[in-house]
């Protein structure tokens, strides 16, 4: 026989204290154009679908269709880099894009 539990809701509310709200967070007008579209699939299909992050001698094993796959800037954008060159771009998985983007993050401040 098994026994269930049931909860409670309490009603109290989340109250957000902080005193400067940040803003919400909007997507770059850049990576909805049709431009980046066409360069990102050029840089996804270079890399066969499969991340490009060497990890010692070996490439990263993760690949379409199982892993989401990013078209990343190799030089960002807001540093200078080429916005469709193909040369400045890297097939990432989302791991491997989610660190280099909070490394060049952490290196701007």
């Amino acid at each position: 026989m098994a026994i269930r539990l049931r909860t409670f809701q309490t009603g109290i509310a989340t109250l957000d204290t902080r005193s400067a709200k940040p803003p919400p967070k909007t997507a770059d007008p850049l990576y909805q154009s049709p431009e980046f579209r066409v360069w990102r699939e050029i840089v996804i299909d270079r890399a066969d679908r499969r991340c490009e992050q060497l990890i010692g001698n070996q490439r990263c094993a993760k690949a379409e269709p199982d892993h989401r796959m990013f078209a990343d800037h190799i030089k960002e954008v807001r540093d200078g880099g080429a916005r469709f060159d193909p040369d400045n771009g890297q097939c990432l998985c989302g791991s491997h894009h989610g660190a280099k983007t909070a490394r060049e993050r952490a290196r701007r401040r």
